[in-house]
C-alpha cells in the first residue's frame, strides 16, 4: 500500500523555504590557502534578491534504524546541505525538501550482504519529491526559473522527476539547468541529447539554459574498474554523461573547490591536515590551484578525472580528503563519491550565475 502523502504546506517539512530557511542560513565562510601557504578569509554573502531559484535533493545520509527516513532534520541533513546546496545562495532562493530516502543504514547492510527484511514502498522517496516539486510550483514559482540540484540518491530521483514531470512538459521551460551530481546520467554515444532524457541536453557553454550537468568523480590515479558504482552504461549504444564543471566545451579545467575545515559529510570519509601547524577558523577550506579535472573514458566507463597537483615542499596539503574508508581500506569502487559536490562547487555557483543572466535576457 503506497505511504500517506506528506504535506508539504508544513514548513517543518522543508530544510530551506523561504520564511524557514534555517538549514540553508549558515556559516559558509572559507579559508583560502594558497599554494605557499598564504591564508586569507573569504566571507560569504547570500543574494538579497535573487533572481531565480534552486530546488535541490540531498543524497543518501540518513542514520535513521529503518530501511525508511523519517521526516525529521537530523544533523546528517543538516550537514549536508551546508555542505552540497547552502552555498547555492549566492545565485539562487533555495528550497529544499526533507524526504523519506532510502536510508544510509539500509544501504550499508545491503553492501555488507545483509539486506533489511519487511516491504518498503520502493517509490516513496520519488513521491514525496513529486508532491514537494508540485507543491514548489503551486505556491512559490510564480514564473521563475529554476535550477535542480541532487547527488547520488538525489541524483536518481531528480532523473525521474524530469523523465516523468518536466520533459517535454510546458513546465521545462522553467528549467535553468539540471546538476546531477555522482549518477550514471545515460546519452547515447557521442551526444548531448537523448537516452534517459529526450530533449534536456547536456551543459556545454556557461550561458546555456535548458540543459543538464552530470558526472561521477574518480582520482585519476584510481579511475573506475568493473566493479566500480559509477560511469557504466546501462545498455548498448548508451554511455554515462560526463560534463565537467571545471571546463564545460571539454577538456581540463582548475577545480574550485569548498571542502568542509573540519567534519566529512560522511563519518567514513578520509580527512586531511590542511596546513602545517595551523588552525582553521571557518567550517571551509578553498585550495586553489591544488585540482584540475577532465573527463576521460576507459574500458570500465565514462568518469571525471581529478588530479592532484600537492606540493610536498609546501605547508599546504597536498592531498584532498573524500575517498571512501572502510574497515581502514580505501573504497576505490566508490571513486570520490562523497566530495562530488565539494570538489566543484565554486564552478558549479558561477555556472548558476551565469545561467540566471542568460535566463534573464532570453525572457526579456
Amino acid at each position: 500500500m503506497p505511504a500517506t502523502p506528506n504535506d508539504y504546506s508544513q514548513a517543518d517539512n522543508w530544510l530551506c523555504l523561504p520564511g524557514h530557511n534555517a538549514a540553508c542560513d549558515v556559516g559558509q565562510d572559507s579559508t583560502v590557502i594558497a599554494g605557499n601557504g598564504t591564508m586569507t578569509v573569504e566571507k560569504f554573502a547570500a543574494a538579497k534578491a535573487p533572481s531565480i531559484d534552486c530546488f535541490y535533493v540531498y543524497p543518501t545520509v540518513s542514520r535513521d534504524p529503518g530501511p525508511v527516513a523519517s521526516m525529521e532534520a537530523k544533523p546528517e541533513e543538516l550537514g549536508v546541505v551546508a555542505a552540497q546546496f547552502a552555498r547555492f545562495g549566492q545565485v539562487c532562493r533555495p528550497f529544499a525538501p526533507l524526504y523519506r530516502q532510502f536510508t544510509l543504514t539500509a544501504l550499508v547492510a545491503r553492501m555488507s550482504g545483509k539486506p533489511m527484511s519487511g516491504t518498503v514502498d520502493q517509490k516513496i522517496g520519488y513521491n514525496d519529491i513529486v508532491d514537494a516539486w508540485n507543491y514548489y510550483l503551486a505556491h512559490h514559482n510564480n514564473g521563475r526559473g529554476v535550477v535542480l540540484i541532487g547527488h547520488s540518491q538525489g541524483s536518481s530521483v531528480l532523473t525521474q522527476l524530469i523523465k516523468n514531470e518536466i520533459d517535454g512538459k510546458p513546465v521545462q521551460s522553467k528549467l535553468i539547468s539540471a546538476i546531477l551530481m555522482g549518477t550514471r546520467l545515460q546519452v547515447p554515444v557521442g551526444k548531448d541529447v537523448g537516452g534517459d532524457f529526450s530533449s534536456v541536453p547536456l551543459c556545454r557553454k556557461p550561458s546555456q539554459i535548458g540543459c543538464a550537468i552530470a558526472y561521477a568523480s574518480f582520482r585519476a590515479t584510481a579511475p573506475p574498474t568493473a566493479t566500480s558504482l559509477f560511469g557504466k552504461s546501462t545498455g548498448p549504444g548508451l554511455e554515462a554523461a560526463c560534463i565537467n564543471p571545471a571546463a564545460l566545451a571539454g577538456g581540463s579545467g582548475a577545480a574550485r573547490a569548498y571542502f568542509g575545515a573540519k567534519t566529512a559529510i560522511v563519518e567514513a570519509s578520509s580527512q586531511v591536515d590542511w596546513i602545517k601547524g595551523k588552525t582553521i577558523a571557518t567550517p571551509f577550506v578553498s585550495v586553489p590551484g591544488l585540482l584540475t579535472a577532465e573527463c576521460q573514458k576507459n574500458d570500465a566507463g565514462t568518469f571525471l578525472a581529478v588530479t592532484v597537483h600537492g606540493d610536498p615542499a609546501s605547508p599546504r596539503t597536498s592531498d584532498i580528503p573524500g575517498d571512501v574508508v572502510t574497515a581502514g581500506q580505501v573504497r576505490a569502487d566508490w571513486g570520490l563519491h562523497l566530495v562530488d559536490a565539494s570538489l566543484f562547487m565554486g564552478n558549479l555557483v558561477a555556472i548558476v550565475r551565469d545561467e540566471a543572466a542568460a535566463y534573464q535576457r532570453a525572457k526579456h
